[in-house]
């Protein structure tokens, strides 16, 4: 992989001359491209604002808003819900101009927290280290923006992008994000998870995300919902294996070529496609058991680093990066938005450091391409067997692996960096070094 991306380096460090790399770096040109892209989301929503119709998920959430503001039931309060209670604050604010600006008033939340992600990764233009994850947080968003700016993720996304940059230096801030975020799409734990196995200021992320999610059940609990509370936990856990997720793949190429018993089919329920097949009720049933066993082994994993680690801001971000992948990897539903769940570790890591977050960043811009084509553009023939579209959903479920496997070896790596044995043979490479000399 190394010779790959090396080659890619090479050929960009030919594209981007020096004048090249001081123009991107240039405030202006920040503003400019961030603006222009969001005129291109704009115009390309522009019809379906007019009409006042609404795309993506956002029909789902309309009715919701319309159901809580119009006849008093809010999802979460008084029926179960698929989402975690926080997600109704945006879902009913989308609504605050009517059911027919609703469309509009999402691209605006949307639009307002990718600039404050932005402005947070280059301390508002004065650090430079910061322009190339900006623009890496764009591309993603250009090539994800049929999910991201459709569905929740592209809220909490950003959020995930400030609490990161924010919580060395401003740790109750970074918390409140967090914890914020966590409770709109519960996958920004694993990255709270990171911050409390290994960040140095984890007391105060603890105490203030403890204190906002005991304010949030308070309020639940003196509105009357409690008993739905975890409703988002136990909705999805009789879900069986949905059409893109990682695991499923055999099982597509199954019921492509035709094998007996084995069927792509409509969840009506839940709106979703979904696989059944011989033994994959088991896969099903074994897989999130599965994610929580690799978790708490990243836990662990994370803890003995922590003890040699001498850069614990890369030491979170790496975490993070293992166990949001784990999330999406070792799960039986498979979006398309969860790339969103790693784009935003893999920006903060890019204006980190660089040179270590190189690989990462160049597969999840791989598979944020292979994520789109694969939804909306292949989604139909791929429903439908068609070799060519399954084929790209196992390149890029492939690759998750690829990525999955990468920080997870990285993460081993930082935790043995200080062992005896790591030195022990980091003086012998040396010593080959100087008799090769």
């Amino acid at each position: 992989m190394s010779y790959f991306v090396e080659l890619v380096d090479h050929r960009l460090a030919r594209l981007l001359t020096p004048a090249r790399r001081d123009w991107l770096r240039s405030p202006r040109t920040l503003l400019l491209g961030f603006l222009g892209l969001h005129l291109l989301f704009l115009f390309a929503l522009l019809p379906t604002i007019l009409t006042g119709r609404v795309l993506g998920d956002l029909p789902l959430y309309r009715t919701w808003a319309e159901q809580a503001l119009a006849n008093g039931v809010w999802q979460g309060i008084d029926v179960e819900w698929v989402y975690p209670i926080g997600a109704i604050v945006p879902i009913v604010l989308a609504d605050a101009a009517g059911p027919l600006l609703y469309q509009l008033l999402w691209f605006v939340m949307t639009m307002a927290l990718n600039a404050a992600a932005v402005g947070i990764l280059t301390d508002w233009g004065r650090d430079r280290a910061g322009y190339r994850a900006a623009w890496f947080w764009l591309l993603i968003s250009l090539l994800l923006s049929p999910v991201g700016l459709l569905r929740l993720e592209g809220l909490s996304a950003p959020l995930v992008i400030m609490g990161l940059v924010l919580v060395a230096r401003r740790p109750v801030v970074a918390a409140t994000l967090l914890t914020a975020a966590t409770w709109i799409k519960v996958w920004p734990a694993a990255v709270l998870l990171a911050v409390v196995a290994a960040g140095r200021r984890r007391v105060r992320v603890l105490v203030t995300g403890g204190v906002i999610t005991a304010g949030i059940i308070t309020a639940v609990w003196a509105a009357g919902g409690v008993r739905f509370l975890t409703g988002f936990v136990t909705m999805q856990s009789d879900r069986s294996l949905q059409l893109e997720a990682p695991v499923t793949t055999p099982w597509v190429w199954l019921a492509a070529m035709g094998q007996h018993g084995t069927t792509i089919y409509q969840n009506h329920a839940i709106a979703t496609r979904e696989v059944s097949g011989p033994g994959a009720a088991f896969a099903a049933a074994a897989m999130t058991p599965l994610m929580f066993l690799v978790i708490a082994g990243l836990f662990v994993l994370l803890l003995l680093a922590l003890r040699r680690s001498r850069d614990t801001t890369q030491l979170v971000l790496m975490g993070a990066l293992a166990l949001v992948t784990t999330f999406v990897v070792l799960n039986k539903v498979g979006s398309p938005q969860y790339l969103l769940w790693i784009a935003p570790v893999v920006a903060v890591g890019v204006a980190h450091d660089w040179v270590a977050w190189r690989v990462p960043a160049y597969l999840t811009i791989v598979i944020g391409g292979l994520t789109t084509l694969v939804f909306p553009i292949f989604y139909l023939p791929l429903v439908h067997g068609d070799t060519g579209a399954i084929l790209l959903l196992t390149v890029r479920n492939g690759l998750l692996v690829v990525l999955l496997g990468w920080s997870v070896l990285a993460l081993w790596r930082l935790a043995l960096a200080g062992s005896p044995a790591s030195v022990r043979l980091r003086q012998r490479a040396g010593s080959r070094g100087l008799a090769a000399h």
